[in-house]
Order: structure tokens, then C-alpha cells, then sequence
């Protein structure tokens, strides 16, 4: 806000408004409306800037007072028809600023959400690139299993779920975590009993192959209110239908049923939901701002924007 104050300017800030900004998505709102509602901002805000900067021309007669022609004439003034909103349309529209996802994420889905803006685009495909682990806060409901394991979908079994305890779902958990790890070091096509994949093993985590496969790396239990419960997942190349399979079939192992009610992206690399830009910041000073508070996360973190291994740093 304070680089605003001192440059009034809306081509200036303009030709500047390039990085990538971190925006929290409210649950149900698809990603392309997110989009949609932050470029009309910036867009609106450039084209009011722009009018309360512009000077104010001398306004001439286009005839002298006495003229013979028709006196409606006599009181048109000059007008600068070439930059007049009326004539020309707004200077600043959508369309011409650039935008794109990091990693999008589900409609049911609310939390971190990275865009690319202009000359951000770059780094942004250098980021999704190098997939960055994103952690997640997952909730489900045990009891109840639904046709798209998500909740606005249609009830399609009803089970019992008292016999389910916070030991078991834990115990669970890091079952899954392992099998998961196993399947990390297959993705990268070693013979699990070869002497790579020992000094890969040595390294710590490492990242898949492709970007097509989803590898869970942590999942804990960290809250039980039977029905409810909450896992905190740690994941690339994960989706929501993902993770809502995922939930539905914890429900199953444990001889119930369930579904995910809630997820919450709450980080994506370093870029966490605490430096996430809310809703009612959703304008050109907002974004300018987050805009440069990402560009220093970038600068004290440059892996993610290149990585010259395998190994998973995050």
C-alpha cells in the first residue's frame, strides 16, 4: 500500500504488476471465478487511478460567440475524443493482463491458491514444474458414504461407526504413509533391492518421476470428534477426487463408511494460508502488496523455482 502512495501512476503500476501472488480460495468457488473476480479488481481500480490522475484540459469553444451557425454548436467544447472513456472504453481490461494457476484445486476446495501474473507466468511453470509438496487439512464424516465421497453429492449407505477409535485411525494412517513411501521409490523406476535405491533411500524423500501419479508423503491424525474427523496430508500431484477417494476408503478399512466433507489447502511449498490474500483484499493494492511479500519468499527459497535433484525439499 505504502508503494502506491507514492506512485500514482496506473502505467507504471502496470508495467510493474508481474510475480505471483498467494490467494485464499473460499470453499464451493471454482477457480476460473477467483480468477475472473481479482483481474476485474486490478482492472478497475488501474482505470480509477487512472481517471482521478488525468489532467484537466482547457476547454475551448469550437466556435467564437456570435458565430452564424447553429448556437447548439456554440456550446459544444472541445473534447479529447481520443482518451475520453465514453469514446475509447476502459484503457485497462482483463484481457490484457496474463493470468494462471500453479496448481489449481477443487470447487469443494478452499485455501492456498498460487497464480502466475504476466511476467510471473514463467515462474509459475518453473514452480508447478519442480511440484512443490502442498499439506492439506482433510475432514470426513464417518457413518455415511455418498456418490462422489464428497457432500454435496447424493447418500448412498448408512453404516454404524462407534467401534471406530482415534488408536485405529492413527494406526491407519501410518499404514497408509508406508505403503505410499514404498510406492515413492517405485515411481522412480530403481529396483527397491538395489544399491540405488539404498544411497536414494539415504537422501531422504524424493520427488516422482511424473507429474501424473499422486504420492502421499505424511498423513496424521490430528483430530477425532466421532463422526468427524480431520488428517493433515502432505501430497504432489494430488486432486480432490483424489483425496475424497482417499477418505471414503480409510471409512471402508476401518469396516464403516465415510466422506470427506471438508479440505483446506493451508500450504503449497513455502507459501502458506497465513500469507494468503482474503477475499475483501481482492484489488490492486492487495495484490501489489502479496505480490511483493511472495517475491521475497522466492528470493530466500530459489529451489523452487529450480531443482537440480531428486531429493525433496520443502
Amino acid at each position: 500500500m505504502s508503494s502506491l502512495r507514492k506512485i500514482q501512476d496506473a502505467s507504471v503500476i502496470f508495467r510493474n504488476l508481474n510475480g505471483i501472488i498467494n490467494v485464499y480460495k473460499p470453499q464451493g468457488m471454482k477457480v476460473k471465478h477467483v480468477k475472473a473476480a481479482i483481474l476485474n479488481n486490478i482492472c478497475k481500480d488501474l482505470n480509477e487511478l487512472r481517471a482521478n490522475n488525468e489532467p484537466q484540459l482547457h476547454q475551448v469553444p469550437l466556435l467564437a460567440t456570435g458565430g452564424a451557425a447553429d448556437p447548439l454548436l456554440r456550446k459544444v467544447h472541445s473534447l479529447n475524443l481520443a482518451e475520453h472513456v465514453l469514446s475509447t472504453g476502459p484503457l485497462y481490461e482483463m484481457e490484457d493482463i496474463r493470468c494462471a494457476t500453479v496448481a489449481s484445486l477443487g470447487q469443494h476446495t478452499s485455501g492456498v491458491l498460487l497464480f502466475g501474473i504476466n511476467k510471473g507466468l514463467k515462474q509459475s511453470m518453473r514452480i508447478q514444474r519442480n511440484r512443490p509438496v502442498r499439506a492439506y487439512h482433510v475432514t470426513g464424516k464417518l457413518g455415511v458414504a455418498t456418490e462422489n465421497h464428497l457432500p454435496n453429492s447424493l447418500i448412498t449407505l448408512k453404516a454404524n461407526y462407534r467401534h471406530v477409535h482415534p488408536d485405529r485411525l492413527s494406526s491407519l494412517a501410518s499404514s497408509l504413509q508406508a505403503s505410499h513411501q514404498r510406492k515413492m521409490f517405485e515411481l522412480c523406476g530403481v529396483d527397491l533391492q538395489s544399491q540405488a535405491a539404498y544411497e536414494i533411500a539415504c537422501k531422504g524423500l524424493i520427488r516422482p518421476a511424473n507429474n501424473t501419479q499422486p504420492v502421499i508423503y505424511g498423513i496424521k491424525l490430528i483430530d477425532f470428534q466421532r463422526p468427524h474427523f480431520t488428517l493433515e496430508i502432505h501430497a504432489i500431484n494430488e486432486t480432490e477426487d483424489y483425496l475424497a477417494t482417499l477418505i471414503h476408503e480409510i471409512g471402508i478399512e476401518l469396516r464403516s463408511v465415510a466422506h470427506c466433507t471438508a479440505l483446506r489447502c493451508i500450504r503449497h511449498g513455502k507459501f502458506t494460508v497465513e500469507g494468503a490474500l482474503l477475499r475483501q483484499a481482492w484489488n490492486l493494492p492487495g495484490v501489489v502488496r502479496n505480490m511483493r511479500e511472495q517475491k521475497q519468499i522466492l528470493e530466500q527459497h530459489p529451489y523452487l523455482l529450480k531443482q537440480s535433484s531428486i531429493e525433496l525439499r520443502n
